[in-house]
């Protein structure tokens, strides 16, 4: 049986690759840069895997709730906004050049994936590439010896990282305005099958008369519901399966 949602395949993510990137950068930064017993070592690091961490956690919860996908993907963003703020820190706190957004240095960061597909004839980009690989077209920063310049690039990674899952979000907050999250979804294929069992058991095409009825507002099939308060406490009625972004009601 198909899925419903599909979930997983982060590993491709655009997001997930360069959160692995800033993830292994912040790890290697604090090992040569900054004294082990540092408590700031231990917050970089958990905040650098924060952010790639909840992202697969995020697509793997994909397929039964939007809502738990929305919030990791939050987490995850967030996670990367502290890192970014200890980055800069760091800079500040030694009195070392932080790159402007528009300066040749970030652009040279910022430009690597163009670049690479620039330079291919295969069609292929940088999320085709191996972590291995694409850590090598950044090696140039993310493995200098001079601290501000690893710090600078890691900070460039870390807004186009933040960047990208600013996009993922807003997609997901559209998704499920549209489509609605897992429980009405599942609650839709079920009404669907139903619905196919009945035509199916009255030898006929249309459905029967006793048929689900479509949502008059929205389009969507209505589910069989129970009033719980009020004068109609008790009665049943037909509620559509879009609550509550829809609330369109039918009498029974």
């Amino acid at each position: 049986m198909k899925k419903l949602r599909p979930s997983g395949g982060y590993r491709k993510n655009a997001s997930f690759q360069t959160a692995t990137l800033i993830y292994d950068a912040t790890y290697w930064f604090c090992e040569k840069f900054i004294d082990s017993r540092s408590r700031t070592v231990d917050q970089m690091i958990q905040a650098a895997r924060s952010g790639r961490q909840n992202i697969a956690e995020g697509s793997r919860a994909a397929a039964t709730s939007s809502q738990t996908e929305l919030r990791l993907i939050n987490v995850a963003r967030a996670s990367l906004e502290e890192l970014l703020l200890d980055f800069e820190d760091y800079l500040r706190h030694r009195h070392l050049p932080q790159w402007a957004l528009s300066s040749q240095e970030a652009c040279a960061v910022r430009d690597v994936p163009q670049r690479f597909r620039q330079s291919r004839s295969d069609q292929s980009d940088l999320t085709d590439q191996t972590d291995q690989e694409r850590w090598v077209l950044y090696a140039p920063w993310l493995e200098h010896d001079n601290a501000a310049i690893r710090s600078n690039s890691i900070i460039c990674l870390i807004h186009q990282a933040n960047y990208l899952l600013d996009r993922q979000i807003a997609a997901l907050e559209a998704a499920f305005v549209k489509g609605g999250g897992y429980s009405e979804q599942l609650a839709v294929a079920r009404l669907v099958e139903r619905k196919r069992q009945q035509v199916e058991h009255s030898g006929s095409l249309e459905p029967a008369d006793d048929a689900i009825p479509s949502c008059p507002q929205c389009g969507k099939l209505m589910v069989l519901r129970t009033a719980k308060a009020g004068i109609n406490d008790g009665k049943q009625f037909w509620g559509c399966s879009g609550y509550p972004g829809c609330k369109g009601v039918v009498k029974v």
